[in-house]
């Protein structure tokens, strides 16, 4: 029961997360957006420090550093799927594959799930297509070249949640700490290449030519640029710990198929934040899979 309350958690928080990444999106490259939030998420991490515990073993360093990894490439493969498809596909594939990954590892690990949970876990599966999808329509056209981005994609993140589990309850937050910082390096750098690309493009094109770059400063100075930023990467890194715990709180074997397919369903909180804040009307489609979403996740707490 507590396994799922805190998976849910965990995927509304990263909802949270997403929702206010958007919004900052808006005004900077979602790149520049992630790269100050991973940084930003390191404060309340180390801060919490005394109060969660922390063992920097070479085991919370190796697993760590593994998080960090496979989730930078989930972020900079999604953002590269997304620029060549229409999101309304490959948003779900991400997903998908977010949730699979870890199912199919724990099954193979030996993991045994009766037929109620397994038949919920079919249900949060489709409720993440449902609740991801969305009912614009879309010019870009869809290629295999996309979707093996967005599998791969999902495939990294799934390899996150895969990390955390095999991390030991014993090194509390360490772990998430040395994955934010590998995270921050990762996105920084790739900051850099982007800001290298767009340079090189600048001194290429004469000024104020037709189709030149846009030589906008590369980050907004207002304040509510930075105040939704540091919100998002406080609420990313929160995620995390909800996740861990999860994970960690009991000794059922299941808790791996189990937290991945509810982390998965992280799309609601995205989404319930967009039709209330920001007045997004919902599908029909989309209404279906919030509430088959729940029911999933209600059915895998009695399970």
């Amino acid at each position: 029961m507590l396994t799922v309350v805190l998976g849910l958690l965990g995927a509304m928080t990263y909802g949270v997360s997403d929702f206010l990444g958007g919004v900052g999106s808006r005004t900077a490259r979602p790149i520049v957006v992630t790269a100050i939030a991973a940084v930003v998420g390191i404060v309340p991490l180390v801060a919490a420090v005394p109060l969660l515990h922390a063992r920097f073993t070479g085991h919370a360093l190796l697993w760590g550093s593994v998080a960090g990894i496979a989730g930078s490439v989930g972020v900079l493969l999604l953002y590269a799927a997304l620029a060549i498809g229409p999101m309304s596909v490959l948003s779900p594939v991400t997903s998908v594959f977010a949730a699979v990954v870890p199912v199919v590892v724990g099954v193979v690990a030996g993991v045994r799930l009766g037929p109620v949970a397994i038949a919920a876990i079919i249900a949060a599966v489709v409720a993440v297509v449902l609740v991801a999808t969305s009912s614009n329509g879309s010019s870009t056209p869809l290629t295999l070249r996309g979707l093996g981005i967005a599998a791969v994609s999902g495939c990294g993140f799934g390899v996150l949640v895969i990390a955390y589990a095999r991390t030991d309850a014993a090194d509390g937050i360490a772990p998430l700490v040395v994955a934010r910082v590998i995270q921050a390096i990762v996105m920084w750098t790739g900051v850099l290449v982007v800001v290298a690309r767009s340079r090189r493009a600048a001194a290429a094109a004469p000024a104020g030519a037709e189709g030149a770059p846009d030589r906008a400063p590369l980050l907004p100075v207002h304040r509510r640029f930075w105040v939704v930023v540091v919100a998002c990467g406080c609420f990313d890194a929160s995620a995390n710990v909800f996740i861990q715990a999860a994970l960690h709180v009991s000794d059922d074997p299941a808790a791996l198929p189990v937290v991945s397919v509810l982390d998965a369903l992280y799309p609601i909180g995205t989404i319930l934040l967009a039709a209330i804040v920001l007045r997004e009307r919902l599908s029909r489609v989309q209404v279906a899979g919030l509430v088959l979403g729940f029911a999933a996740s209600a059915t895998l707490a009695l399970a």
